[in-house]
C-alpha cells in the first residue's frame, strides 16, 4: 500500500510524543486514535480505488475523520 496521509503523527508533528503518552495512559484517547487510524485507511482505500466507495459514503468517512480529529485535537492541547 502506498503512503497513507493525514496519519495522526503528520497531522500532528509538534505533539508525536503527547500522543504517545495519551495512547499509554488513556482509554478514550487510545480508541478515538484507533478509530482514526482504521477510519483513515478505509478513505485512503477508497479514494485510491483499492475498495471503491460511493461519493456519499467517502464524504460520510471524511466528516467522522474530522471530527476524530477536533476531539483528539482538543486531548493533546488540554
Amino acid at each position: 500500500m502506498s503512503h497513507v496521509p493525514h496519519e495522526l503523527h503528520e497531522e500532528f508533528p509538534d505533539h508525536i510524543e503527547k500522543i504517545r503518552r495519551l495512547k499509554t495512559d488513556n482509554a478514550h484517547f487510545t480508541k478515538l486514535a484507533d478509530r482514526y487510524h482504521e477510519l483513515n485507511r478505509s478513505i485512503h482505500r477508497a479514494e485510491t480505488d483499492v475498495e471503491p466507495t460511493g461519493d456519499t459514503i467517502l464524504e460520510t468517512m471524511k466528516k467522522q475523520r474530522l471530527a476524530l480529529k477536533d476531539e483528539i485535537a482538543r486531548m493533546i492541547s488540554g
